[in-house]
């Protein structure tokens, strides 16, 4: 089977036939010890479910011969669709070319260190199938076996942070190993590195999320590509959720907002430094004439803005066609408005 390597539109790169229920999707960089017994786990773990599936392995730029060994398991697994990106793009964007590759009614996702253990993906399918209710299961690795204080004290300091910022309260925001219904995964966008903050998109466009124990092994083989910097990462990545989250539709009113802040109190002080110059007060040396003709001109430009995010808002749903809603189907009935 050969490596899929152009980042085509979703309608272009399906290949034909019948689509499976489940899409495995995983990011790959520099595993190449770990891939041979990461496809077996996936197929052991599905090959006996009633489901059909495919694996779809990313190969996020790697330089230590992963591309290659994903050709060689192509060729003998049937299932198993790799895709090769020209250059190390980050996971955000090696999940979304995995995303618009997929065919599957479920969409599942882990991590390829083998930290995340396939056998946990039929009882998240089953939990799908069961519940019409819920559009996501979320992993919480509750016994997680990474011992580095350096990378679990900053996975729960930056839990606890996004939740209560996002208002998605998840016990861990880090866990790869998910599953989605497919119409939640075609409403999101990743770019950046905005794979972190996946149940917090999928929450603004309707998904109603479970959490899930799953299992966490201790990474046997390969380095880690964590580090301490990622906790900063973290925080700047948390901020553009937030405003993603909060005033994506309603720009004018973050910048409008602090531009009052800043426009009001800068026109009261220039309107009292106008009162004493009638009274004949010199006020060309004062330093609260330069405070307030500061805040007036940053409140006017950060009003202006808004305003102009307001329009880019306007032309972006109504010039490319974006949806400001989604919809989901009543109570058992079969069809309904399918929207996305």
């Amino acid at each position: 089977m050969p490596i899929d390597s152009s980042p085509s539109p979703l309608a272009s790169i399906q290949p034909s036939g019948v689509a499976p229920d489940i899409s495995v999707v995983i990011p790959v960089y520099h595993e190449r010890e770990n891939l041979h017994e990461l496809v077996a786990r996936v197929g052991q773990a599905l090959q006996t479910t009633p489901w059909s599936f495919e694996l779809i392995c990313v190969d996020d730029g790697s330089r230590d011969g992963s591309p290659q060994i994903l050709a060689e398991l192509a060729a003998v697994h049937a299932w198993l669709r790799p895709v090769v990106l020209a250059r190390n793009y980050g996971q955000s964007t090696a999940l979304q070319a995995g995303f618009e590759r997929a065919r599957g009614r479920y969409i599942v996702t882990l991590d390829g260190d083998l930290q995340n253990d396939p056998l946990d993906i039929p009882a998240m399918i089953e939990r799908l199938e069961t519940d019409p209710s819920v559009d996501m299961i979320s992993g919480w690795r509750h016994q997680r076996q990474d011992k580095a204080l350096s990378r679990r004290l900053p996975s729960l300091l930056a839990n606890r942070l996004i939740s209560w910022a996002t208002n998605v309260r998840l016990h861990d925001y880090g866990c790869a190993l998910k599953a989605y219904r497919r119409e939640i995964i075609e409403r999101i966008h990743l770019y950046g590195e905005l794979h972190r903050f996946i149940p917090s998109l999928a929450r603004e466009v309707g998904a109603r999320i479970e959490e899930m124990p799953v299992r966490h092994h201790p990474r046997t083989r390969g380095q880690s590509k964590y580090g301490i910097d990622r906790t900063f990462r973290v925080i700047l990545d948390l901020v553009l959720i937030v405003f993603f989250l909060r005033y994506r539709q309603r720009p004018l009113h973050a910048f409008g907002g602090l531009g009052l802040w800043l426009l009001v109190p800068g026109g009261l002080i220039l309107l009292y430094l106008a009162t004493v110059k009638l009274m004949g007060e010199d006020i060309g040396g004062r330093p609260l004439l330069v405070v307030g003709v500061m805040a007036v001109l940053m409140g006017a430009q950060l009003i202006v803005a808004g305003l102009t995010g307001e329009l880019l808002i306007r032309i972006y749903h109504e010039g490319s066609g974006r949806p400001q809603y989604h919809t989901r189907d009543l109570p058992g009935s079969a069809t309904g408005d399918r929207r996305t």
